[in-house]
């Protein structure tokens, strides 16, 4: 087969033509032959087993069934009649019926012949019927060249009003075998296929979409999958080889005064056995050639802000500046402060760069960066600006980093002349799977463990008719000297409903807590950021008990005072969300709650969620639930799903498939770092094809 014949644009298939392969292209994206044979069924209706009537299942599936009419009737209804045909074999009887063409479907049943019919049943009392069944003679039935499984492609409203009905789709296909007489070049190599045991390329797509049984589709679809998620590994992978050959990093191998002094007498805690793993992982980056490029996961909690610190301190060492990057002014704020507070009386310039940060401090600002006074930059996307030039930027940190694009963090490198080494921090776990597909070009890291003295948080799952119990314990922990969040649903659709349910909560509250016995501080979107700022400033301080609001809070505020953490209308939140909120409590020695408050009415994914909070305090384990939940492409937002858009893998339900896909990848760099070996010949072919039609990186950190 020509190479590039799988390149022909689709109107040249017979049987396709200009209008439908417009129609095709603005529909299913079908632009080329290639395309149409990587259009892959979303289910397949099973016509390899022949039922008998007493073997029928209540299930909604499209069964095949043989035997004969023994009587017609028409019957009257509410609206119009329906034609009901009894249908028997020698098990049982069932009924056929019709709603519309009574006349001529009436016209042309024949009495006592045998017959084969093929629909969806449904049982009414002890009897099974069929609504418009497929109908066909047994004689012919078995002179008919039988397509033993039917293939049902994916379809939209606009391709059936043009006709382009699953049956033509499959005709296209058809054509498309008899074109290319069913060869197509082999992608992976033998030895891949021998020990996996995996069936041709030909062979795989050709049962994918016509096949003869359950067992060869089960092969075509495990030969498929793997050869996906394989090909976007070996791209993941080479990126990475690739990075760390040509990529200069800047060499940081002086552990000087600055880290040391620090770690010597100014940590406020042991550092747990995992920050020191990660901290040994990062030196050993920072002090090859090469430049960093990690990610760092851990928990709500789990001491990442020191870390950070740590590392910029060891490039700081090295005559080097570091720059932290935070994506609202609440986290940036925070972050500010708190490493002030670490580093307490050292002699170290830190400062603070946001939207609201006045003109003349600005100035004053970019002068230090670039006479490189300045040691460490904390800030929010207000850092990426042209005119933030450093001295020399030796370590770039970006904390909760699916929050900014490609392209902003692409601004970072460009802020120095050999890129800065970067560090990308996460508290929202991302699980093992999802990690090896979007994240599979970074090196990774993990805080899996808190510091000494935290207690797990304890939920619990309350309903409405319990809120009186629950006020009468925010009244005992309050008198007990803490604080409580309560936290709103913030929707945007509703946003106007949001704000209602707030502001009725919050009347609420007023009256069980009234003044002067309790303060009360309330923070949402619609406040003037100082508002929200002076609010924040007043719970933090600890002048107010309670703090009523809606996620704005999710990320941020840091009082190990407060212990309660409510949450209101819980089931309208998403897992990670809640086990952020979550994470807002805990911060002190104290023992920490957090309530779930629900209506009565659950949806079955909403009950699961809340099970999770009860049963879990882990983020990796809530990270799988949510994936289970949500599926890749919701839980990473659209910027970071579009490399998910797979045609059959599912790297949730297919993590087994992955997990050996990225082994066998990682084993043929090792063997063949250039694919230059012959056995490896059909896989450098396919891997420069994939790599001239699609661009991953888009998508990709």
């Amino acid at each position: 087969m020509n190479p590039n014949f799988l390149q022909t644009p689709i109107p040249y298939l017979k049987g396709v033509g200009p209008n439908r392969a417009e129609t095709l292209r603005t529909e299913l994206g079908i632009e080329t032959y290639r395309d149409l044979l990587h259009l892959f069924p979303n289910r397949y209706l099973d016509k390899t087993q022949y039922y008998k009537i007493n073997q029928l299942q209540p299930s909604g599936a499209d069964v095949q069934v043989v035997g004969k009419i023994i009587h017609i009737k028409t019957v009257e209804q509410k609206r119009g009649k329906r034609l009901v045909a009894t249908f028997m074999d020698e098990t049982g009887q069932m009924e056929l019926v019709w709603f519309r063409g009574h006349k001529w479907i009436r016209e042309n049943l024949k009495l006592n012949e045998p017959y084969v019919v093929f629909g969806r049943t449904a049982r009414y009392g002890s009897t099974f019927s069929m609504p418009h069944p497929e109908m066909e003679l047994l004689s012919e039935h078995q002179q008919g060249l039988k397509i033993a499984m039917q293939p049902i492609y994916p379809s939209t409203e606009k391709l059936s009003a043009k006709g382009i009905t699953n049956r033509v789709i499959s005709k296209m296909v058809q054509q498309l075998f008899l074109e290319c007489k069913g060869q197509f070049p082999e992608s992976l190599s033998l030895s891949i296929m021998d020990e996996l045991r995996l069936v041709s390329k030909s062979d795989a797509l050709f049962n994918i979409h016509f096949p003869k049984n359950q067992d060869l589709l089960a092969k075509a679809q495990f030969r498929l999958k793997f050869e996906e998620l394989f090909f976007v590994q070996l791209q993941l992978i080479s990126k990475k080889i690739l990075r760390k050959q040509k990529i200069k990093g800047l060499k940081f191998d002086e552990v000087g005064t600055n880290f040391n002094s620090f770690f010597n007498e100014h940590l406020p805690f042991d550092l747990t056995n995992a920050q020191k793993r990660v901290i040994k992982e990062i030196r050993k980056d920072m002090g090859s050639n090469a430049q960093m490029n990690r990610l760092l996961q851990g928990d709500v909690g789990s001491g990442k802000t020191i870390v950070a610190l740590m590392c910029m301190l060891l490039a700081i060492d090295n005559g080097f500046q570091g720059c932290l990057m935070a994506p609202t002014e609440i986290l940036a704020q925070q972050h500010y402060n708190g490493l002030k507070e670490l580093l307490g009386k050292m002699d170290m310039k830190i400062a603070l760069l946001t939207g609201s940060t006045k003109k003349s401090e600005r100035t004053l600002l970019h002068n230090q960066l670039e006479n490189g006074n300045l040691n460490i930059l904390v800030g929010t996307h207000a850092v990426l600006e042209d005119k933030v030039q450093f001295k020399n930027l030796g370590l770039a940190i970006i904390d909760e980093q699916h929050r900014f694009g490609v392209a902003q963090r692409s601004k970072l490198w460009h802020k120095n002349d050999v890129p800065p080494h970067i560090l990308v921090m996460t508290a929202t776990p991302i699980p093992r799977t999802l990690a090896m597909s979007l994240y599979g070009d970074l090196d990774i890291s993990v805080i899996d463990e808190l510091p000494p003295g935290r207690k797990p948080i304890k939920t619990v799952h309350r309903f409405d008719n319990n809120r009186l119990k629950v006020f009468q314990f925010i009244k005992d922990e309050i008198k007990k000297g803490r604080q409580i969040y309560i936290v709103y649903p913030l929707i945007k659709e509703s946003e106007a409903l949001d704000y209602k349910d707030l502001m009725d909560g919050y009347e609420s509250i007023v009256r069980d807590f009234p003044m002067p016995d309790y303060q009360i501080s309330i923070v949402h979107g619609k406040m003037k950021p100082a508002d929200k700022d002076y609010e924040m400033e007043r719970f933090v301080k600890g002048e107010t008990q309670i703090m009523v609001a809606t996620t704005v809070i999710e990320v941020g505020v840091n009082v190990p005072n407060a212990s309660v953490m409510i949450i209101e209308s819980a089931e309208r939140f998403g897992l990670s969300q809640l086990h952020q909120l979550r994470g807002r409590v805990g911060r002190g020695a104290e023992q920490s709650f957090c309530i779930l408050m629900t209506g009565s009415k659950l949806s079955e994914d909403a009950k699961t969620r809340l099970q999770t909070m009860v049963r879990t305090n882990d983020g990796f384990e809530i990270a799988e639930v949510d994936l289970k939940l949500r599926g890749p492409g919701d839980l990473m937002g659209t910027q970071q799903s579009g490399m998910l858009n797979l045609k059959i893998a599912d790297i949730v339900k297919d993590n087994q498939i992955l997990k050996s896909a990225r082994f066998y990848a990682l084993q043929l760099f090792k063997d063949d770092p250039r694919l230059e070996k012959e056995e490896n010949k059909s896989i450098l072919l396919a891997y420069s094809k994939i790599m001239q039609q699609s661009n991953i990186w888009n998508y990709i950190s």
